[in-house]
């Protein structure tokens, strides 16, 4: 079975641990409608509801890739699965579970420009 995924953090192109997609198609580049929060943790981000918008990726991926990433995510202790609806389809996307500090938001909703 194949599994929509929309990443925002360290699985993006170019980001740490995008080596768990390598084998998954990308199937483009979105931005969430501005119902998210995205907090930096210093190693990887947490996203949160919010009243921002998040920009990621969407990937096409196997029930292997997504066990695999159920791990990295430490599901359901640090983060929770939920859908996202996205111009590809309905996608599962990570929800952090842990209250965060207003010092760390990412405001531009991109992990990848945090700096």
């Amino acid at each position: 079975m194949q599994h929509l995924v929309f990443v925002y953090g360290t699985l993006r192109q170019g980001e740490s641990n995008h080596s768990f997609l390598e084998s998954s198609q990308l199937l483009g580049q979105y931005v969430t409608k501005p119902e998210y929060a995205l907090y930096d943790l210093g190693p990887y981000p947490g996203l949160i509801e919010g009243h921002h918008t998040i920009s990621g990726e969407v990937y096409l991926v196997d029930e292997e890739t997504l066990a695999k990433l159920d791990i990295l995510e430490d599901v359901p202790v640090e983060y929770r699965r939920d859908t996202i609806e996205t111009p590809f389809g309905t996608a599962w996307i990570y929800i952090y579970q842990e209250v965060t500090s207003q010092e760390a938001l990412i405001d531009s909703g991109d992990w990848c420009q945090r700096v």
